[in-house]
Parts: structure tokens; sequence; C-alpha cells
């Protein structure tokens, strides 16, 4: 059955951050699946929440690092590739922004599953490119690499 046949469909709707400084990009480390990979602070938009507000929350659960955001780099659809068992398949759009540090809690305790933030050159986060959670890790950073910035204007909250 196809969504036009009634069947419901829902994407999870998520948001990530790139974090800069010095020109290094701060991700995390998290086990997924029983892998360590790696990805930006990212995770789901939660109800009556705005992106720009999930963005800040992710960011400091994941991380420990409270950030302004600066920029809104776009917006990512993507499907999981369906895994043997069945499971998987599932379609994600993903709304990245950009971000500057501007304090660290080091006691603060990460999210579960998070073994730790660090902070890599866009050429190491290339180079661990077998290790990233998804293609969007690295779509998402080489577009804030190339430069695509867009007003924070451009998401909007209507109450």
């Amino acid at each position: 059955m196809t969504y036009r046949q009634g069947r419901f469909w829902q994407p999870d709707v998520t948001v990530a951050t790139v974090v800069v400084d010095g020109g290094r990009l701060l991700m995390v480390e998290e086990t997924v699946g029983g892998k360590l990979v790696l990805n930006q602070p990212a995770g789901h938009l939660e109800p009556d929440e705005t992106l720009i507000e999930a963005a800040l929350r992710e960011t400091r659960e994941e991380t420990g690092w409270d950030v302004r955001l600066t920029a809104f780099v776009g917006a990512y659809q993507w499907k999981a590739p369906v895994n043997p068992d069945g499971s998987g398949g599932r379609h994600y759009l993903r709304f990245a922004f950009a971000a500057e540090p501007v304090a660290h809690d080091p006691s603060r305790t990460l999210d579960e599953g998070i073994v730790r933030a660090v902070w890599m050159t866009p050429s190491e986060l290339q180079a661990a490119h077998e290790r990233h959670r998804s293609p969007l890790v690295w779509r998402v950073a080489a577009d804030f690499l190339g430069g695509k910035r867009h007003s924070l204007d451009i998401t909007q909250h209507i109450a």
C-alpha cells in the first residue's frame, strides 16, 4: 500500500549543528547498533519546540557546549537503507545550522549513547567517512565548508 492509497507516512524530523572553532568541527562519537560512529551534534525535533531551540538543545545535550547559531546551512532529505532483517528504511528530514561555541560545561552528562565530543579538522572528518552515521554527515559539513549559509530568518515558527 502506498501513501496515496491511505498508508500513513511520517518522516523523522531532525536538526544538526555544524559548530566551528579555529577551523575544527565539533563532532560526536556515538554508539549506534554496536558500532562507534561520527555525527554532528544532532537529534529529533521535540513537540512544541522550534528548529532553533532543538539545535541548541541537542548540541548542549550531546557535547556539553552552549553555542550561538550563526546561519542556516540547509534542509536535507535522506532515506536510510533497509536492513536484511527488514528494519531501517526510515525517512529523515534534517535541518542543519552553523554555530560558534560560547561556553563548555565539561561536567555535563552527555546523552545516552554519546561516547564523547571531539574536535576534528575537515580532512580528519572526511578521512573517517566509513564511520559517518549517515551520508548526511559529510554532505552537511561539505555544504558548510563550501560557504552555504542562509539567514536564520529562513526558518519560521508560527505559534
